[in-house]
């Protein structure tokens, strides 16, 4: 949910502060953090929902060997592509390397542009014991489709508003776990969503015009198909990867697939991949707000004395 229409909440004052470099896809996160992290002897825990996956290398544009050979990462590989995680296991992966790097009095630096990790990590958000329940998901989808969304999003205001309120009416997925977490706690999403250990923050972006953005979105596609992403994916199915494995819904692996099944073209691959990149481009800014007081923007990568100066009034 994005994070600007959340409760506030102050984190506790003994709580170390992090530092997090935010914003959308291609525009430089990781190379700013690389930077900062040998400049502050830091280390970096990814917040990228596709880096999760082992083996998912190119196509979710994880650091390299020689990246993650000059800075300590955190949160990546957790998961074989064929294993689902939930935001709940992320969380509790990354608050456990944040605690590891703090007690060894180093600096976490968060990293990355999956929204929904972001501010749940930042703002502490304490996630609902209600694990996916297949059986009403495909309840809740067959009345969507008989009565339509806006439909299952009216019964979702009537037993809670504020979540209502912040969820889009044709986002069927976000309405149905709503609904669902209802189901299965008794309590509103909401009410979750109000419980929170945030962490103390200052948070930086890369600042690039949208046609920026996609050019370099294009840029980037273009080297993940040179450096070998249909053979990453063709090795994964050849030793038994399912097709329809969650790591491979990530946009990238769906597109290749389609190409290795003869549905698209090696160009409309490609092609394909950048345009439903800059789709998710535009997304983020649900979650990434140029407008939002808590994030500096900029076109040049924050001077290590002034991200001193940002965490030091946050201690």
């Amino acid at each position: 949910m994005p994070s600007s229409k959340s409760p506030a909440a102050s984190p506790p004052p003994d709580r170390p502060p992090v530092v997090a470099i935010v914003g959308h896809t291609a525009s430089g996160k990781s190379a700013w953090a690389l930077q900062l992290a040998e400049q502050l002897d830091a280390e970096i825990v990814s917040a990228d929902s596709r880096q999760l996956y082992r083996r998912l290398d190119l196509g979710s544009a994880k650091p390299t060997a020689a990246q993650r050979a000059r800075v300590p990462h955190h949160c990546l590989d957790l998961r074989d592509p064929a294993e689902p995680i939930s935001l709940a296991e992320y969380l509790e992966a990354a608050r456990a390397a944040i605690a590891d790097i703090q007690r060894r009095d180093k600096l976490p630096i968060i990293v990355g542009g999956s929204g929904q990790y972001v501010w749940a990590l930042l703002e502490g958000w304490i996630v609902p014991p209600a694990p996916p329940n297949p059986e009403f998901r495909a309840q809740m989808t067959q009345q969507a489709e008989s009565r339509g969304a806006p439909a299952l999003h009216r019964q979702l205001a009537e037993i809670d508003p504020p979540a209502a309120a912040q969820i889009d009416p044709n986002n069927l997925r976000r309405v149905i776990r709503a609904l669902e977490v209802h189901h299965l706690t008794g309590r509103p999403i909401s009410s979750w969503q109000q419980q929170r250990e945030p962490l103390p923050f200052a948070a930086f972006a890369p600042a690039h015009p949208q046609q920026s953005l996609d050019d370099r979105i294009d840029q980037r596609t273009a080297h993940m198909f040179r450096d070998g992403l249909i053979d990453e994916v063709a090795a994964l199915l050849r030793e038994g990867v399912p097709a329809d494995a969650p790591g491979f819904h990530a946009i990238g692996y769906r597109e290749v697939l389609a190409h290795l099944r003869d549905e698209l073209s090696l160009l409309d691959a490609v092609a394909a991949v950048a345009r439903a990149t800059q789709r998710f481009s535009r997304r983020q800014r649900a979650w990434f707000r140029p407008n939002d007081p808590r994030i500096r923007w900029s076109a040049d990568s924050p001077a290590p004395d002034l991200v001193r100066a940002q965490i030091a009034t946050l201690g």
